[in-house]
């Protein structure tokens, strides 16, 4: 299914179908402030294992993220040490992934041999009102294309074609970026920027 949203005003009704497919245990795919993604409820295991078997990876080797509504609840699931929060502030909602020690409150799956959680707060107005109404964070992963060439792929309505027997919904939100998030790594101390994409960190 293809769900047409306006990022400036999504409709109520139609992120009330969006939770009632993520609480069911569906995976979806959406649209970030960089690429769009695919995702699920982070607390639906079977949800969880879809994308896995979507990515090609095993659950325990996956590095995932999860979106989240705000800065207020990541301390639940990602130790945040002062310096990190301040920084997170000042650039957050944005392109980013702040990687951070991981607390035990994330389901099993998500905890790699590194314990590290990726934290995504995008700035999209669409998945800010999806996590909003769901009530706790989203697993995200971004969508590729199989072609090294492409990277991603941005166009929702060919995101569907491919992705529509695989996925319970694809959000159009129109065309996404084809540059990714930057990645910045907070779980050693230190802060580092491992990938320089969208997104410049202040």
């Amino acid at each position: 299914m293809l769900l047409k949203l306006f990022e400036d005003n999504p409709n109520t009704r139609d992120i009330l179908k969006i939770i009632d497919i993520l609480k069911d245990g569906g995976v979806i795919i959406y649209p970030t402030d960089s690429i769009y993604a695919i995702g699920c409820d982070i607390n639906h295991m079977k949800a969880i294992q879809r994308i896995c078997q979507l990515k090609g990876v095993k659950p325990e080797k996956a590095n995932f993220s999860m979106i989240c509504q705000d800065l207020s609840n990541i301390a639940m699931y990602a130790k945040v040490p002062n310096d990190v929060f301040k920084v997170m502030k000042r650039n957050l909602p944005g392109p980013f992934t702040f990687v951070l020690p991981a607390t035990n409150k994330l389901p099993n799956v998500l905890m790699n041999k590194r314990k590290t959680i990726g934290i995504r707060i995008p700035n999209n107005f669409i998945v800010k009102a999806i996590v909003e109404e769901l009530g706790n964070p989203l697993l995200t992963t971004s969508v590729k294309s199989d072609d090294d060439i492409v990277e991603y792929m941005t166009d929702p309505e060919l995101i569907h074609e491919k992705y529509k027997k695989s996925v319970d919904l694809v959000v159009d939100g129109g065309y996404g970026n084809n540059v990714a998030s930057t990645i910045i790594d907070c779980s050693k101390g230190n802060i580092e920027i491992i990938r320089q994409g969208i997104g410049d960190l202040k």
